[in-house]
C-alpha cells in the first residue's frame, strides 16, 4: 500500500470529478474509484434522454458546456465530461469497485476495491443512487420480460408493453414506445402525472391518454407478472391484460448499507438521509464527507448536478481550513 493520499473519492460522476477540481486547485493528493466508467449512471441513461436543465447548469470547473440545442442531451453530456477528464488529466480508475471503507486508530481510512487497497486522510462518497431499483415485490418480478432500467424503445417495437411509474423516465419511454409502435399501458400509483415531469413531456403524455393512444390505469398497481399478461390492482377491481413486457420504472436508491457499514448515520423515518454537516458535507465520522445525490438517502428528487455541484469546495475547504 502506497503513502496516504489526501483524498479519496469514491464515485466519477460529475460530482465526483468536481471534488477532484477542488483537489487539484488545492494541490491535494487524490484518487478517483469509479465502478464503472466515467459518469457511469449518465452512461446509463436511456438513449435519447433529455435533460431538464439548460447546459450552464451542468458545467464543473468553469469549464463551458457547449450545446446546439436549448437542453443538452445524454450523448451532449457524455462529450462534455469526457473533455472535462481530458482537461484536468485526473487521476482516476475505472472499472474498479469499493467494497469496503474503514476508518482506523491511527486515523486514517483503508480503502478496499476488487482490485486494490488504498489509504487515505480524507474520503468522500460521491456515488450517486441509480444502482439499486425499487423493487415493487410482486409475484413475477424477476421474470426476464420485466426490466427496471429502460435504454431505447425500438426493442419494444410491435410489443405489449405496461410501463410502471408517472416520472420523467416512465413518461419518456411510453411516449418513446408508442412512437416506434408499441402498445403501451401504463400502471400508475397516484391519480396524475406527477408535477415533476419535464414540462414539454407532461401535456404530450396527458394529450396521449386523453386521445386513448396510451392507455393508463391511475390509482392502480401491479399485483401479479405472468409469462403473457399481468394482473392489476384498479378502483375497478382486479384486471388482467396481455403483456410482452413489463418496464417497471419505479425508481432507484442509494446504497444506504454501504454507508452503514462505514459508520455513517442515518435518520431513521422513510427518506434514511444521512447525517451530515451541512455547512461542510463532512458526515459523523470525522473525515468522511458526502457528495451529490446520496446526501438525500431516500430523497432522491432533492439533490441533482445543478444543485449539489457546489459540496464540492464545500468539501475541499474544510479538508484545507
Amino acid at each position: 500500500m502506497n503513502k496516504a493520499y489526501d483524498l479519496i473519492i469514491v464515485g466519477g460522476g460529475p460530482i465526483g470529478l468536481a471534488c477532484a477540481i477542488e483537489a487539484q486547485k488545492n494541490k491535494l493528493s487524490y484518487l478517483i474509484v469509479e465502478k464503472g466508467t466515467i459518469v457511469n449512471s449518465i452512461f446509463n441513461y436511456p438513449l435519447y434522454m433529455t435533460f431538464f436543465s439548460t447546459a450552464e447548469r451542468l458545467e464543473i470547473g468553469e469549464i463551458p458546456f457547449n450545446c446546439l440545442t436549448p437542453k443538452p442531451g445524454r450523448q451532449d453530456a457524455l462529450e462534455y465530461y469526457r473533455n472535462i477528464h481530458r482537461y484536468f488529466n485526473f487521476n482516476i480508475h475505472l472499472f474498479e469497485r469499493v467494497n469496503s471503507v474503514v476508518k482506523t486508530e491511527s486515523e486514517l481510512f483503508i480503502i478496499t476495491s476488487d482490485k486494490a487497497t488504498y489509504s487515505a486522510k480524507n474520503v468522500v462518497i460521491a456515488t450517486g443512487f441509480y444502482d439499486i431499483p425499487i423493487e415493487m415485490n410482486v409475484e413475477g418480478e424477476k421474470l426476464s420480460k420485466v426490466r427496471h432500467y429502460y435504454k431505447e424503445a425500438h426493442e419494444y417495437a410491435f410489443q405489449k408493453v405496461l410501463i410502471v411509474g408517472a416520472n420523467n423516465s416512465s413518461v419518456d419511454a411510453a411516449l418513446e414506445c408508442w412512437r416506434k409502435g408499441a402498445d403501451v399501458t401504463m400502471v400508475i400509483r397516484k391519480n396524475e402525472i406527477n408535477n415533476r415531469v419535464k414540462y414539454w413531456a407532461k401535456p404530450d403524455i396527458e394529450n396521449r391518454i386523453a386521445e386513448g393512444s396510451i392507455k393508463a390505469y391511475f390509482e392502480s398497481n401491479i399485483c401479479k407478472i405472468l409469462e403473457n399478461k399481468v394482473s392489476i390492482s384498479s378502483p375497478e377491481g382486479e384486471i388482467t391484460i396481455e403483456n410482452d413486457f413489463v418496464l417497471a420504472l419505479t425508481g432507484y436508491k442509494p446504497d444506504l448499507s454501504f454507508l452503514e457499514r462505514m459508520g455513517v448515520e442515518l435518520n431513521t423515518d422513510d427518506k434514511r438521509a444521512p447525517k451530515y454537516d451541512p455547512e461542510t458535507m463532512e458526515t459523523n465520522v470525522k473525515g468522511l464527507f458526502l457528495a451529490g445525490v446520496v446526501c438525500g438517502g431516500m430523497e432522491t428528487h432533492k439533490w441533482f448536478i445543478e444543485n449539489s455541484r457546489i459540496h464540492a469546495k464545500m468539501i475541499v475547504d474544510k479538508i484545507t481550513s
